[in-house]
């Protein structure tokens, strides 16, 4: 009677082994943003004056004002391409062709400018500042058409 419990036994154990041979492995890289090709596309969060830095350094950027076409009009930081936040993923392709040119986007207060930073990084621009709100730009603005 001892050999049959002792061969159940080996049996249930040899039965486990297989078993856990046949399951999904698990990953230790998993998440790891070194080693994971589908993390979320990203932006960075930048202030004026890196911003600023970045933008006197380099001639190939882009400035993108994300507010209404009255708020351009009204004060913008000077260059600005308009290109209202809920229309970022429409127009994006079209209006800035290059994916790898760093692009400053704004707003108003520096919500919309997130929104629509995290849009262009989901589009697969690889170099998108969100510089928050012209209220916290201390530099020149101007006005009109």
């Amino acid at each position: 009677m001892n050999m049959r419990i002792i061969s159940i036994i080996v049996f249930l154990v040899i039965g486990v082994a297989v078993l856990a041979s046949c399951s999904p492995s698990v990953d230790d890289t998993a998440g790891d943003p070194a080693t994971d090709n589908h993390s979320a596309p990203t932006y960075e969060k930048i202030s004026a004056d890196d911003a600023r830095q970045m933008m006197d350094a380099s001639d190939d950027y882009i400035i993108l004002d994300v507010r209404t076409e009255l708020e351009y009009r009204e004060a913008r930081i000077e260059n600005a391409l308009l290109i209202p936040h809920d229309e970022v993923a429409d127009r994006a392709e079209a209006e800035l062709p290059n994916k790898d040119q760093a692009i400053f986007v704004y707003c108003r207060a520096g919500v919309r400018s997130a929104a629509a930073a995290e849009t262009l990084a989901s589009l697969g621009y690889t170099n998108v500042y969100d510089i928050g709100g012209i209220t916290d730009w201390p530099y020149p603005t101007v006005s009109g058409q």
